[in-house]
This record gives C-alpha cells, sequence and structure tokens, in this order.
C-alpha cells in the first residue's frame, strides 16, 4: 500500500527512520517540524527524494499547522513527544505537550478523513512502578500513573496513551487507531543533535557514569521500531491494537559487558564497577537523576513482542548490534571522546 503519509516530529530519532522507509515503499510523506528554518538541515541527513516529503511547522502545544500538515493524508504516525535529557522540576512539562499534542494530532487527522493512525508510545505505558523482582508483560498491562516514585516522562507516556484511547473511542468514529510500545531505541546515529534515549551510551563511553547502578532495559532497534510502525501502518485490521517493540532485558552491566567485548580500547571509560543501592538511595535527596531511577533497583522487565512477531511478522536484530552501531555512530561523530 502506498499513498499520503502524516509524520509528526520529522525531526526526531525514530522518525527520521520511518520516512526514509516510507519513501523507499513510494509513499509521500508530510511532515511536521516545530522550526522550519531546521528544514534544510533535515532533509540533509534524510537524504530522500524532496518530492516525496513536505513539512510544516506545527507545535504540541498549539493548534497552528496540524490540520494544513494533515490536509489530503490517509494514514497519520504520530511520534513527536517531548524526551528530555535530564528530569523536569515539574511533571507537567512533559505531560501537557505529550497528552494535548496526540490529541491535537487526532482532532486533524479526523478533520482529514485519515483512516489508519499509528501512534508511538512507550514500554514506559506498560511496565514500570511494579518494583524490585523479576516481572513478564504484555500489552495487556499498563503503568499504573498514581504509583510513587515514577519520573515525569513515564507519566507522560501513560497519560497521552491512555488520553489518546479514550478520544478515539468516543470521538474517533471510524479511525483505526493503534499504538507502537518501545523500550529504549539505540542504533545509528546520524547527527550531533543525537537522541535522548543514547544517552546511557553516551555516559558509559564518556566516563561520565562511573559506576552501574542496579537498573536496566528492553533494548531495540530504531531501524526495527521504524519497520514495525511500516507494518502496522500498512496491514489491515490494527484498530485498537497494541504492540510492544522490545528485545531483551539488559541491565546496565550487561550492556556495559557488551562495549568492552566489541569496542576494545574505545570503551576504556566504561564502568565495571556497581553502586550499591543504599548510595543511590542516599543520592536520590539530592539528585533528580539518582531519584528518578530508585524505584526501578533490581527490578527485572521482561516485555514480550511476540504479538507484534505473530500478527505483523516483526523480525528484530540482535540487540548487540543496535548497541555497538549506537556506540561507533556516537565516537565517530565526535559525540564521545574515546
Amino acid at each position: 500500500m502506498t499513498g499520503t503519509v502524516f509524520v509528526s516530529g520529522g525531526s526526531g530519532y525514530i522518525a527520521g527512520f520511518l520516512i526514509r522507509q516510507l519513501i523507499e515503499q513510494g509513499w509521500t510523506v508530510r511532515s511536521t517540524i516545530r522550526d522550519l528554518s531546521k528544514e534544510g538541515a533535515v532533509r540533509q541527513l534524510l537524504a530522500v527524494d524532496d518530492s516525496k516529503l513536505a513539512f510544516f511547522a506545527a507545535d504540541l502545544r498549539h493548534d497552528a499547522g496540524w490540520a494544513e500538515a494533515m490536509a489530503g493524508c490517509s494514514h497519520a504516525a504520530h511520534l513527536a513527544s517531548p524526551l528530555p535529557r535530564g528530569v523536569p522540576k515539574d511533571p507537567d512539562e512533559l505531560i501537557v505537550p505529550a497528552r494535548e499534542g496526540a490529541l491535537r494530532a487526532l482532532r486533524a487527522a479526523k478533520t482529514a478523513g485519515v483512516k489508519r493512525f499509528v501512534m508511538t508510545s512507550s514500554v514506559a505505558a506498560v511496565a514500570y512502578g511494579r518494583g524490585r523482582g523479576e516481572h513478564h508483560f504484555t500489552e495487556a498491562d499498563w503503568t499504573d500513573p498514581q504509583r510513587p516514585g515514577l519520573t515525569p516522562y513515564i507519566l507522560s507516556k501513560t497519560i497521552a496513551e491512555r488520553a489518546a484511547r479514550d478520544w478515539v473511542a468516543r470521538d474517533g468514529g471510524d479511525i483505526e487507531f493503534c499504538t507502537i510500545n518501545p523500550s529504549l531505541v539505540l542504533g545509528p546515529v546520524w547527527s550531533r543533535d543525537y537522541s535522548s534515549s543514547l544517552s546511557v551510551l553516551h555516559k558509559m563511553l564518556d566516563g561520565s557514569m562511573p559506576a552501574l547502578p542496579d537498573i536496566g532495559f528492553g533494548v531495540v532497534d530504531v531501524r526495527d521500531v521504524a519497520d514495525l510502525h511500516v507494518r502496522a501502518l500498512n496491514a489491515p485490521g490494527m484498530a485498537g491494537e497494541r504492540f510492544i517493540a522490545s528485545g531483551p532485558f539488559m541491565k546496565l552491566r550487561d550492556i556495559a559487558d557488551v562495549l568492552r567485548a566489541q569496542l576494545g580500547p574505545q570503551a576504556h571509560k566504561v564502568p565495571t564497577r556497581g553502586v550499591p543501592d543504599w548510595l543511590v538511595r542516599l543520592m536520590a535527596r539530592f539528585n533528580p537523576v539518582a531519584r528518578a531511577v530508585v524505584g526501578e533497583l533490581g527490578s527485572v522487565r521482561h516485555q514480550d513482542s511476540s504479538h507484534a512477531k505473530a500478527v505483523l511478522g516483526w523480525v528484530p536484530r540482535p540487540v548487540e548490534q543496535s548497541i555497538v552501531d549506537a556506540a561507533r555512530d556516537l565516537i565517530r561523530l565526535g559525540i564521545v571522546k574515546a
């Protein structure tokens, strides 16, 4: 299937790979960025057929631009959502634009007559707040926003997806709505303006993470997340669907082991020591980053992607490749001085 598809957040990490894949398959893409002065730089990075790609200025917090960007589209992929490098003092800095941006995109899609709407959510909306121990999750699970200790990012993804699903059930009409829920997204890096999802590798490689707290993430490749979006845009019967996109759960020490094994001397700053839980809790009293991880100490979250594999034929690549490709690009681009 081809046609005209809307992709929000066109300068984003996943969106860049998605736009490339869609245009390679013959789609025409209409995308949004907050500042059109960056359009030239984004086009240069994407290196696609410019006649197949149009950009429009739109912001998650404002109505302007969404209807214009969505006009003429039969399909939509909403990827734009705030992903900070740090922890904001006010959770609403993330929650409000994530929720309201999703609703703006949905309203514009309904007005434009969009048939299929794929929203990028996160395993943050599925698998957090359970505490220490080994946990298993499927698409039927939800993070409870009332649990204490959840970060603003986790809250923003959970609340935004809930709000979007509620709106579709109430006002969506004939729109087929589904979500993609990725874990930690790694993989190739195109520019020095890199995604916050790569910060954990950056900190390991440059030595700013001197030791490893007992936390971890499911890992998934950015190319495979984009591919899953393409599949969800094309496949029949997607109304109400939810797809976890995650490889195996890896503790930070496991990721560090991959870096040292594959990068050799370039990984000489990657930490080898762990951080005792008591020290993380002590640091959390005055350090917002430490405070953000306290609730996940000792937690192992197995996030099952078998639904995406069975329904959409999704086949992700080995996560070790994603880790190494990301690390090598961070070094190649001079983001990390190895």
